[in-house]
């Protein structure tokens, strides 16, 4: 790790002491994640009930900025500007650069459709099948780790050569054994995992963002 990420990991860890026994797991979920931004992939979060409120949390803190700004590059806010009639006000020093992330748990009238017409089960990997492409990174939670819908999801992924990455506690279910990566908090009640999910995710949007927007 480089820039500020080493110390915002270190910052995680001596606020919640109890997790310093998956810092590896920690740093090397936002390595998975890094790398994929450098080539140019995207991130698909999914997860269930608190754990998709956390999955639409993640994006938002990638998709715009976190702690830092995040001004475009002037070569595309001339681009912007260019597209603009005369007279127009410009929009462009108040977009932002993101990381690219979708939130697969918020597409309401595709997964409702789809677990109603085949499959409760296959409602994320279905989305995983049309939008991931290699080198794209498929983030799953569950308190579980043994969330039907986030399992073949996953597993999907891993057949289309995505990497995987999870967030889970107790044993770490059968995402402990599927994903790339798993985070596994040393917790065993839902309410305890989540709260455990929060700041994990935190701190790695906020490395990531130090690493790519950073000075």
């Amino acid at each position: 790790m480089t820039g500020d990420a080493p110390s915002l990991l270190s910052e995680l860890i001596e606020r919640y002491p109890l997790l310093s026994g998956v810092r590896g797991d920690i740093e090397r979920a936002y390595e998975t994640l890094l790398t994929a931004y450098r080539a140019g992939a995207k991130v698909l979060v999914c997860g269930n009930g608190g754990s998709a409120a956390d999955a639409d949390h993640i994006v938002g803190e990638l998709m715009k900025g976190f702690h830092l700004l995040r001004p475009l590059p002037e070569s595309d806010r001339a681009r912007i500007d260019a597209s603009l009639a005369p007279g127009e006000r410009s929009f462009a020093d108040r977009l932002q650069r993101a990381i690219p992330a979708i939130c697969l748990s918020s597409h309401a009238a595709l997964t409702s459709a789809f677990a109603n017409d085949v499959s409760p089960e296959l409602v994320f990997a279905q989305q995983v099948y049309g939008y991931g492409r290699p080198g794209d990174v498929v983030w799953g939670l569950s308190t579980s780790g043994n969330s039907a819908n986030i399992v073949t999801a996953i597993q999907t992924a891993r057949a289309l050569g995505l990497a995987t990455l999870a967030l889970t506690g107790g044993d770490g279910g059968r995402l402990a054994r599927l994903a790339d990566v798993c985070v596994i908090v040393p917790a065993s009640r839902t309410d305890f995992i989540q709260e455990l999910h929060l700041p994990i995710y935190h701190a790695i949007c906020a490395m990531l963002e130090a690493e790519v927007f950073g000075a």
